[in-house]
């Protein structure tokens, strides 16, 4: 099921993806959260600190996915694929390719060229980084996931080395000749998600606790 937050800080969502994970089973079925966060900079597992180079005003969060550092703000989809891989007969490295033509056949609905980078996860167009991608594992249940540059201000990644890479260079979907509106590429995403896993991606209205309490 998919289930569409809206516009959400990052923490609350965060700590409601470890309970779902934590307290799922056998028979729980998948699901998939699609949000945009208010402004944040988020610190994988494999991040330094000093790849952060001036936040400024924007909350610096270490979290428990892979990857480096991030940012996530409002004109761009993060979406959170809440799976049970050995349910599906996926294996993490297929999953990660996967996730990653999603975001390749999205871009290419509006004729836009994205591509994988050798030893640099993640979807690129003539080598600026348009798909993140950071995901975490327990007991072979995914969450964490991807984010989709649609129309975003640019400027917050000049405050960082992004993925670690200083000076990489940033793209967003309008800036290419696309949408410019985020409701206009989710189903997009979506589809191209559901067709890679095999889903049938029905909606679900109601949200998850988004609590911060224990």
């Amino acid at each position: 099921m998919v289930r569409e937050l809206g516009r959400q800080p990052y923490e609350p969502v965060w700590r409601a993806m470890q309970r779902f994970t934590d307290a799922r089973d056998e028979q729980t079925p998948d699901e998939l959260w699609l949000v945009e966060h208010d402004p944040v900079f988020t610190l994988g597992q494999a991040g330094k600190p000093e790849h952060v180079l001036a936040p400024g005003d924007i909350p610096v969060v270490q979290v428990d996915r892979g990857g480096q550092v991030t940012y996530h703000g409002p004109g761009q989809i993060v979406a959170y694929p809440l799976f049970d891989l050995p349910r599906m007969k996926v294996g993490v490295r297929d999953y990660v390719c996967k996730i990653e033509q999603a975001m390749i056949d999205t871009a290419g609905e509006w004729n836009i060229h994205a591509e994988r980078k050798s030893g640099a996860p993640g979807v690129y167009v003539a080598g600026a980084k348009i798909g993140a991608l950071g995901i975490r594992v327990r007991h072979g249940r995914t969450f964490h996931g991807l984010a989709f540059n649609v129309a975003m201000d640019l400027s917050p990644w000049h405050r960082i080395n992004p993925c670690g890479y200083e000076g990489l260079q940033v793209a967003t979907l309008s800036d290419l000749g696309g949408p410019s509106g985020l409701e206009q590429v989710k189903p997009v995403l979506l589809e191209k998600l559901a067709a890679q896993f095999g889903l049938d991606l029905q909606p679900e209205t109601t949200l998850p606790d988004l609590s911060l309490a224990a």
